[in-house]
């Protein structure tokens, strides 16, 4: 069972402002992007089949708080732990961190909540529902001392 991914990668000019920092909204994107690459580095999707129902992860709570700013071209890692898993949702932390040659550089922290649902993509409806056991024996919560507290 696996409790943590990261995820490395440049920021993008498309994902700065005019100051040349990179938008906070787009440091969503990146929780989600590492979010579905660890979901494939399992062998899963977020959005696939599984017996014969449609599931997603719908986000129900999402916070990021920032310390540093993120330029164009410079590289950050974003480590996923999966702060709580329950019945029907995952809470994952995310930590952002500026990668420069000797050091690394806390940025940001931020926090998703999904819940897992079946999907009527006909009707647009959802309803949750308890995650389903081939996706639940792959992922456990991380140590409480990985993880680190909001503030």
């Amino acid at each position: 069972m696996t409790h943590a991914f990261k995820l490395t990668r440049n920021v993008e000019f498309a994902e700065t402002d005019m100051a040349g920092i990179m938008h906070f909204s787009n440091f969503f994107r990146l929780m989600e992007e590492t979010e579905h690459a660890f979901f494939r580095s399992l062998g899963i999707s977020v959005h696939e089949e599984v017996d014969n129902q449609l599931i997603g992860w719908p986000r129900v709570n999402a916070t990021c708080k920032y310390s540093h700013p993120l330029r164009f071209e410079d590289k950050v890692e974003i480590h996923l732990l999966v702060k709580e898993i329950r019945d029907k949702s995952i809470t994952y932390q995310y930590q952002f961190r500026k990668v420069d040659r000797d050091d690394t550089l806390a940025v940001a922290r931020g926090e998703i909540t999904t819940i897992c649902v079946h999907l009527n993509v006909k009707k647009g409806e959802m309803e949750s529902f308890a995650i389903p056991s081939q996706i639940r024996e792959k992922i456990s919560a991380a140590p409480s001392e990985l993880l680190q507290e909001k503030g």
